[in-house]
């Protein structure tokens, strides 16, 4: 086993298409109708155009961050909304507008953490359940996981992570509330 990083992103997409297929989301809508525990704030820079799940997939929703150091094992782990609002002990600024949605492609991992928490939102599942119910079991990853730290079943499967220098990470894998980025 090993942290797939944003190669997670596509299986996040599938599970947010399984949602649409379900009519339980919806590409088209603004994301802050479907969110409720965190709202993206109004920025003049998104020239009161909304924010959609379909801009959110394909990176051109206009949204900062590109991508997240993550939180190694001594350190404090913040919620998702404290990463989505910049908040300590969050380590990235705020997930805001950057330009208008539709305006252009940029790749976005903050994009994907607004739509990570809209699936949480949308279902009230955490975010690993609901990855491993809607995608890993259905196609039978059974030693796949988004749970965060690696749950202690997984740990002597685990391949350690090494920096470019060929030394390994101080304190193994880091932990990432932005799940989908690092499962």
């Amino acid at each position: 086993m090993f942290q797939a990083g944003s190669i997670s992103k596509p299986l996040t997409a599938m599970a947010a298409l399984r949602l649409v297929e379900q009519r339980k989301l919806s590409l088209d809508v603004d994301v802050n109708k479907q969110l409720t525990s965190w709202k993206l704030p109004a920025d003049p820079v998104a020239a009161g155009k909304p924010v959609t799940l379909r801009e959110l997939l394909t990176h051109t929703a206009g949204i900062t961050a590109h991508g997240f150091p993550g939180y190694a094992s001594t350190e404090l782990v913040p919620t998702l909304v404290q990463v989505l609002n910049g908040e300590k002990p969050a380590n990235t600024p705020p997930i805001r507008s950057e330009s208008a949605p539709g305006a252009g492609w940029k790749y976005s991992g903050g994009g994907y953490i607004i739509m990570q928490q809209t699936l949480i939102d949308l279902t009230k599942e955490p975010f690993p359940k609901l990855l491993h119910d809607t995608v890993l079991a259905p196609i039978g990853m059974t030693h796949s996981t988004y749970e965060q730290p690696l749950p202690k079943e997984f740990q002597d499967f685990a391949a350690t992570p090494y920096r470019g220098d060929g030394k390994p990470v101080e304190g193994g894998a880091h932990t990432y509330p932005e799940t989908l980025v690092s499962g």
